[in-house]
């Protein structure tokens, strides 16, 4: 059987990514920070890129733009704008109006409020920014110095608390080499290997640590138990009572299993309560108050402020330099000064001009979507959370003309601030619980519901879910109770069992 090849024409369709595509796809996933990073990030590296507001440096002339810059002076034209479905710049056009541009850049000419117009009380204390916050080992080091102790107790010492967690217990990491499923050993032992001292200096260290009443009071315990058994002697409340359910109980302390805690130790229900009620102002992570965590301000990507009877949508552009190409890079290449590096500053100013475009497109978009979305939780903005309405990403994108996708990315990591306070973009979006009129509700609004109903109930007869379910039924909304189990376990609120008060 002979081989035969052959030529045939096929035409398709297909979609490229193109890098001015691919970088506005990048842009519109971004958070603030990530952009503010990617942007100072690029002015390091791209000598064309400037901020707008530099006095030292020559503005930009009317009627001029970076593009005709390019076509004028290169003989080699930059590659034009490749177009795409969502992500595109003007139609049929790859200039810039760079004076509407650094002007005019809100699509309604609102300017963004700064951190200078807000509420005293809304800012951060000056001290955040001023002092460091004194970590666990710090704190600990500075009362072991000034104590009597021998160099070697010392060393010691620092070597405990240097290995302590976030929550303040003695751990030591694993011996590199050692099997994962190898028995746990006594971290003291590592620490008489590694000071060089004997086992004995090593268990007297760590017991002085714990009883020299160091504060917080209950650091370096290597369990639970052993921690707050270190309070309640420091209180000299180690009575047998409390001491038998902190060593043997602590698993039906955690579910309020107060019978099985009396038939143990052979004591009254209302002993074990008085017991409890002791051990509940105990302190189980000692070291959190020390955590090196930072509180984490948000700042909106936009505002929506009612004026009159409308809802205004004002982007925010504080802290976001507003780009622009550098003067002097311009009139080497309108001068003819470029040299031998002409082709370098086409290629850096073609790619400054696409980041200046591509930012520019993601505040447009972030505008549009938050004006859909305005417009459909408008009953939200103006009531609050019970009156938030279903809204599926693809109302949005219908809405506005853009593809579902592209909504997703731009309401990631996104914040707006509201007259109901500052709220993800995502958070917006919900699904429909049926009523028993006919008409939905959004599940954010079930959800606060079930807070409401939690927060009303009697704290020593708590509502079990099939009681939640019932209530809310009662309300007009029919909901399962494994629904009412997720939703409740989503908003951190324990079970009936474990909510119920004693005292």
């Amino acid at each position: 059987m002979a081989l035969e090849l052959k030529q045939h024409l096929k035409m398709s369709q297909q979609l490229v990514m193109t890098p001015q595509l691919q970088q506005a796809i990048k842009l519109l996933q971004l958070s603030r920070m990530e952009l503010q990073d990617l942007v100072r990030t690029e002015m390091t590296e791209n000598p064309l890129l400037e901020g707008a507001d530099d006095p030292d440096e020559e503005p930009v002339q009317s009627g001029e733009s970076p593009a005709e810059v390019a076509d004028a002076e290169a003989t080699a034209e930059p590659k034009p704008a490749e177009k795409a479905e969502e992500v595109k710049g003007e139609e049929g056009s790859n200039e810039i109006d760079w004076d509407q541009y650094l002007d005019h850049y809100q699509l309604q000419g609102h300017t963004a409020p700064s951190n200078r117009g807000m509420a005293d009380e809304d800012l951060p204390g000056a001290e955040s920014n001023l002092t460091r916050k004194a970590d666990l080992f710090d704190h600990l080091a500075w009362q072991i110095r000034l104590s009597s102790i021998t160099p070697e107790e010392e060393q010691v010492a620092l070597l405990i608390i240097g290995n302590l967690d976030e929550d303040g217990y003695f751990k030591m990491p694993a011996v590199e080499g050692e099997a994962e499923d190898a028995a746990p050993r006594d971290p003291l032992v590592r620490v008489a290997f590694e000071t060089g001292v004997g086992i004995e200096l090593a268990f007297t260290g760590v017991l002085e640590l714990q009883l020299a009443a160091l504060d917080p009071i209950g650091v370096a315990a290597r369990d639970l138990r052993e921690c707050l058994l270190l309070q309640v002697r420091a209180m000299n409340a180690d009575t047998p009572e409390i001491v038998g359910i902190i060593e043997r109980h602590l698993r039906h302390l955690e579910s309020k299993n107060y019978g099985a805690i009396a038939k143990d130790l052979k004591i009254s229900v209302e002993e074990v309560v008085k017991a409890v009620k002791v051990i509940s102002r105990l302190e189980p992570k000692p070291g959190r108050a020390y955590s090196g965590d930072e509180a984490q301000y948000i700042t909106p990507d936009v505002y929506v402020h009612k004026m009159g009877d409308k809802y205004v949508t004002v982007l925010n552009d504080d802290g976001l330099s507003k780009l622009r190409i550098s003067g002097m890079y311009r009139s080497a290449l309108k001068n003819g000064q470029a040299g031998a590096a002409k082709e370098y500053i086409q290629d850096k100013l073609r790619s400054a001009v696409w980041l200046i475009r591509s930012i520019h497109q993601r505040q447009r978009t972030i505008y549009k979507v938050t004006e859909s979305i305005v417009k459909f939780q408008r009953d939200f903005l103006d009531k609050g959370i019970a009156f938030l309405k279903p809204l599926i990403l693809r109302d949005v994108a219908e809405d506005i003309g853009m593809h579902e996708s592209t909504v997703s990315r731009v309401t990631t990591n996104k914040y707006v601030h509201t007259p109901q306070g500052i709220y993800e973009l995502k958070f917006f979006f919900n699904s429909a619980i049926n009523r028993t009129g006919g008409d939905e509700i959004a599940s954010e609004a079930v959800k606060n519901h079930i807070k409401q109903i939690v927060a009303a109930e009697d704290p020593k007869h708590p509502h079990s879910d099939q009681r939640i379910v019932e209530i809310l039924k009662g309300q007009g909304i029919e909901i399962a109770r494994r629904t009412v189990a997720k939703y409740r376990e989503v908003l951190g609120i324990l079970p009936s069992s474990r909510r119920k008060k004693y005292f």
